[in-house]
């Protein structure tokens, strides 16, 4: 059989599976809680509802099984490993997930138990990116509170085959390893053609004035989807960072501390910082931003030191 009809029966057998049971019955570890509520505003820099309620965006974070996973009988189903197992065996090893939407119905407030059943919404044909080759499997995950729903959650991955390098590009490749390239999509081009630009770029909500970093459609404080932008003035402190140093990739040469930095208009991003060994960064040490251009492809905010 020539590639394309091996490619065209590889993905008459995947659609076999659109619209089957990816998880049932699942069921969140624990009630939505004040405590988790806190906790993942103070780490992303988001102010509590004043009405005690879930910001809208944790709507996947109660459905997750964390190390432990779910318990018995709401694991994904045979189905959902079925399709990878096919994208194995064709070739498509590696994964990497590209978007996500959301929809939200209601709010989710302290006491609301979660349930949540997801299908295999779509797979797409198959698609040649900078990555590889493969498919594009999307899932809808419906989630309720109390038995009612409260919103919808799709995720979406491409299980590929990764690309080969062209000829004459290959031992260079192997001397020199590229960095993981970001995901740049309609809701965030702009901060990217501003890194490029060396300006570092803050959205700035229309309707009530909040900042926002890192970009998203719409605001969190009051909904509107209307923004335009401030450019950053360079100046923050290191809020918290972590120091990594396994697992080795090899565009990296660890240890290297990745710090997430309070800018001075009160925004926070994360970013690795120069100028300073590893283990000499801190929380509170003041830097200053640059900006780092990665194999010549695309440019990334990075902080230095300020301090001799």
């Amino acid at each position: 059989m020539t590639d394309e009809a091996v490619a065209g029966d590889l993905y008459e057998r995947l659609k076999v599976y659109v619209g089957r049971t990816a998880a049932a019955g699942g069921e969140g570890k624990d009630p939505v809680n004040e405590p988790m509520i806190r906790h993942w505003c103070e780490a992303m820099g988001h102010p509590v509802p004043a009405d005690g309620s879930a910001p809208a965006t944790m709507l996947q974070v109660w459905t997750m099984g964390g190390l432990s996973g779910h318990t018995a009988g709401t694991a994904r189903s045979s189905a959902y490993d079925d399709v990878f197992e096919l994208l194995d065996g064709a070739g498509c090893t590696s994964v990497v997930a590209t978007d996500c939407e959301q929809e939200y119905l209601r709010p989710l407030r302290p006491g609301d138990r979660i349930t949540f059943d997801a299908v295999i919404e779509s797979i797409s044909p198959r698609k040649t990116t900078k990555l590889g080759t493969g498919h594009f499997v999307t899932t809808r995950m419906d989630v309720q509170a109390n038995g009612e729903p409260s919103g919808t959650h799709r995720f979406r991955i491409l299980k590929y085959a990764p690309a080969k390098p062209a000829k004459g590009r290959a031992a260079t490749a192997a001397k020199t390893p590229r960095r993981p390239r970001p995901v740049i999509n309609r809701d965030n081009a702009a901060y990217w053609e501003g890194l490029e630009r060396h300006e570092l770029l803050i959205q700035r909500c229309s309707g009530c004035g909040t900042l926002r970093l890192p970009w998203l459609p719409g605001c969190n404080a009051c909904g509107s989807p209307d923004w335009d932008t401030v450019r950053a003035a360079g100046e923050g402190t290191v809020f918290s960072y972590v120091v990594m140093h396994h697992p080795p990739f090899p565009a990296f040469d660890p240890p290297y501390a990745v710090a997430l930095v309070e800018l001075a208009e009160g925004v926070r991003i994360l970013g690795n910082v120069t100028g300073v060994p590893y283990d000499k960064v801190r929380a509170g040490l003041p830097v200053t931003l640059e900006f780092l251009t990665v194999d010549g492809e695309f440019t990334l905010p990075v902080f230095r030191s300020v301090e001799d």
